[in-house]
């Protein structure tokens, strides 16, 4: 029996209350990265005469950089501590969604140009440098937010294990993961709404307030996250029956791992050592191969509703469809919990029971082979199948997370996650702007493929590397760490 089976006190559930918060800045994370996706196509777009390979050169940069900063996010985040890395990296964020909104001003003060009526009516040579100069200002703005996003997931997993024990983390972490298909889901029914009121209230062209307003909510969230948090052990809100919880983990067998459980929790891994492991480019690769899904189906959905079926962001239809889409990955909540089933009733030790569940979760992109094909017959069918294709996703990815504090002492779990997360960046930026370059080309040769003609073929192509991402990801991870083994610090 366990030291807090053994307590008499009733068990305190501050964990929890620490897990919302994580939800609530995951949600603010995706809210912020949503603005642009949803307004660049109907109110960016005509004002700054982009086309698709600009917007896909922005994300894709936003997501390299995202790449890189992720590298070095995890380190600071361990050096810092999780109460002030978060802060610092949700402040950065913050002011980078805002500074979005002076774009527009930056490029009619470098032109020379007095409102966004005379950038709106401009052709010839005049657009094409409006679009170029929008665009570096765009890029700069995003730099900054990628920056700052970078240190959400490596602060969240940090905070996961030193709040969790390990058999509750993938549940936790599917739970503050959510929050990213919360933020996707609010963001449709929010932003367009939010961005049209201001245009017709002639604040600018609306877009600029949106990037204000949602990027105010981080802000708010620090203030809280300031106040309330405090590492277990030092935290007046977590009892000793909490605590004992939290951490039976040391208190329990732990022949598997090299030293002490204690000592091995606190053992420092140098950065450039952190690579020699197979466990740490096991993680990599699961995702690299498949964080570029997520990001694809983040950034352009919006964009192929409205160049597919023609329908803009901001209509009821178009936000009705977005809102399905990510209601239908908030399934992804139970997929957290699929490795705590199947480590109770088989036995299996963490990272075999979530392997079983990651492979499981790998199957179900599959469908994304069948949702170009569908949609000939209803737009409804692409919507469900790349909504299920993202619930996987999102277990998936709770449960690679997962897998670093199954096999890193909690000193590195940051750094890794920052690696992690420096491979999704990756991912995204080939996606991004692959798919970017792929749809103009596809539109202005009428490409086919598979008996689609222009962007439909172009969009069928990009399903179909999605489709097969994730069992590629899971059988390069089975055979860099067939079975269960920390890392030798």
């Amino acid at each position: 029996m366990n030291t807090y089976q053994k307590a008499n006190k009733k068990m305190t559930n501050f964990r929890w209350i620490i897990c919302g918060l994580l939800f609530f800045a995951t949600t603010v994370n995706y809210l912020d990265r949503q603005v642009l996706s949803l307004t660049w196509k109907d109110f960016i777009a005509p004002e700054f005469h982009w086309t698709d390979s600009n917007y896909g050169d922005i994300t894709a940069i936003f997501s390299i950089v995202y790449a890189i900063a992720n590298l070095f996010a995890g380190r600071f985040i361990d050096w810092m501590g999780t109460k002030k890395g978060y802060i610092w990296a949700i402040g950065v964020w913050s002011a980078g969604a805002c500074l979005h909104a002076l774009c527009g001003w930056a490029t009619e003060e470098t032109l020379g140009i007095h409102n966004a009526e005379e950038m709106i009516s401009a052709t010839g040579a005049v657009a094409s440098t409006i679009a170029i100069t929008s665009v570096y200002y765009f890029i700069a703005a995003r730099i900054v937010l990628g920056v700052g996003e970078a240190g959400n997931f490596p602060a969240a997993i940090k905070v996961t294990a030193e709040y969790f024990p390990k058999k509750d983390r993938a549940y936790a972490t599917s739970i503050f993961n959510a929050g990213s298909t919360i933020g996707a889901l609010a963001a449709p029914i929010t932003i367009p709404p939010l961005a049209r009121y201001f245009q017709s209230a002639g604040i600018g062209n609306g877009w600029e307030m949106a990037f204000i307003v949602i990027g105010g909510l981080g802000f708010i969230w620090m203030g809280v996250w300031m106040f309330i948090y405090k590492k277990p052990n030092v935290n007046p809100h977590v009892n000793a029956t909490e605590l004992a919880y939290i951490e039976q983990d040391s208190k329990e067998d732990t022949s598997d791992k090299p030293a002490d459980a204690d000592d091995y929790n606190n053992k420092k891994i140098s950065f450039l050592k952190c690579f020699k492991y197979p466990q740490t480019w096991a993680i990599f690769f699961g995702k690299l191969t498949t964080d570029g899904v997520w990001w694809f189906f983040l950034f352009w959905t919006p964009a192929y509703i409205s160049d597919v079926y023609g329908l803009s962001s901001d209509t009821p239809t178009a936000q009705m469809l977005i809102f399905v889409l990510y209601a239908i990955t908030m399934l992804s909540i139970y997929g957290g919990k699929l490795p705590t089933i199947i480590i109770n009733k088989t036995g299996k030790n963490p990272y075999e029971a979530r392997m079983q569940a990651m492979f499981i979760f790998a199957l179900f992109p599959l469908l994304a082979l069948f949702a170009q094909p569908l949609g000939n017959y209803s737009y409804w069918f692409p919507i469900i199948i790349i909504g299920i294709a993202g619930a996987a996703h999102q277990s998936w990815s709770a449960n690679l997370y997962s897998v670093i504090g199954d096999m890193f002492p909690k000193s590195t779990i940051a750094t890794i996650v920052g690696i992690n997360g420096m491979a999704g960046g990756i991912s995204s930026f080939c996606i991004n702007m692959g798919s970017g370059r792929l749809f103009n080309y596809a539109a202005e040769t009428n490409m086919t493929f598979m008996g689609f003609e222009g962007k439909p073929a172009g969009y069928f192509i990009v399903f179909c590397i999605c489709a097969v991402a994730y069992l590629i990801g899971w059988i390069i991870m089975k055979m860099l760490v067939p079975k269960y083994k920390p890392v030798d610090a």
